[in-house]
């Protein structure tokens, strides 16, 4: 009987020691497993993948492919009053290249506006391969003026492209009522006393209507006693065409203001003026101007 109260006494014993392993296995706390990490991308750039975590690199932008400006020559700069603008070679001395139909208050770049009578209308205008400058005068008269000194013993001559497709209405320059022409280009020197105005030698080189070809003679004009005028363009040249032209500016001098203070030239020029009118004739004139600029030959 001994015996079977003890055994029953082990038994009871072995079930409450595996009892108790089973409660403490289920209370103890699950460990976290943490995720393994994914191998590093093999970098296009090395055949070896970081070992340790590095500061990522730039991104890279895709490749894009950016087409070539067109070469258009750069804008010249506009001299100042005075500073003329000399081409690479040394050759020539430009008054209005017009790279540009950049304009500063409704003007080309570097000129000033002188309104004289009725409205104004200019523009730059893009040719087949550079700006012009396109005038139109309706009962008006005015221009653009531009400071420039150029010795001109050095570049005597004076080059320019021009057209004309209308004509002032009986237009001619000899006669004070109907001095309208559809384009003059003016080109004044140093004053020789003062006031300026009275005292300033100009030659103006126009396209008049009826006054003949190669007539120089003084402006009827009140205070015009030292402008001489030499007729390049009249009525017998065709309207709508382009006509380049060339002159010896130098000899222009020498030869149409003899009466001058000094018969040479006083060295430089003291600036550059375009006009356009048809206020005495009360008509229309129209007018184109180009490469306007000093050379050596």
């Amino acid at each position: 009987m001994k015996k079977f109260f003890t055994l029953v006494i082990s038994l009871l014993l072995f079930i409450a020691l595996i009892h108790a392993a089973g409660c403490k296995k289920a209370e103890e706390p699950k460990r976290e497993v943490s995720a393994v990490p994914r191998e590093a991308p093999v970098s296009p750039k090395t055949s070896i993948p970081p070992s340790t975590p590095q500061k990522p690199e730039a991104p890279i932008p895709s490749e894009t492919v950016i087409s070539a400006p067109p070469q258009v020559p750069p804008p010249v700069a506009p001299a100042a009053p005075g500073v003329p603008t000399i081409s690479a070679d040394k050759g020539v001395v430009y008054v209005a290249g017009f790279d540009s139909a950049k304009t500063e208050k409704g003007v080309p770049v570097g000129w000033l506006l002188d309104r004289k009578k009725g409205a104004t209308f200019l523009r730059l205008e893009r040719g087949s391969d550079i700006y012009c400058l396109h005038m139109y005068s309706n009962e008006s008269s005015f221009g653009l003026k531009k400071g420039i000194k150029v010795n001109i013993k050095e570049y005597p001559y004076l080059n320019w492209r021009w057209k004309v497709t209308r004509l002032p209405s009986g237009g001619d320059v000899r006669k004070t009522g109907t001095d309208d022409q559809a384009f003059q280009l003016y080109v004044a020197f140093t004053p020789t006393g003062y006031p300026e105005k009275l005292f300033t030698p100009v030659l103006g080189y126009i396209w008049d209507n009826k006054a003949p070809k190669g007539w120089t003679g003084r402006s009827t004009q009140i205070g015009g006693g030292k402008l001489r005028y030499v007729v390049v363009r009249n009525n017998t040249d065709k309207l709508g065409e382009w006509y380049t032209e060339k002159r010896n500016i130098y000899d222009d001098y020498k030869t149409l203001l003899k009466d001058v203070k000094s018969a040479d030239p006083p060295g430089v020029t003291h600036g550059v003026e375009f006009y356009i009118n048809s206020q005495n004739t009360r008509s229309v004139s129209e007018s184109y101007i180009c490469e306007v600029y000093f050379s050596k030959k």
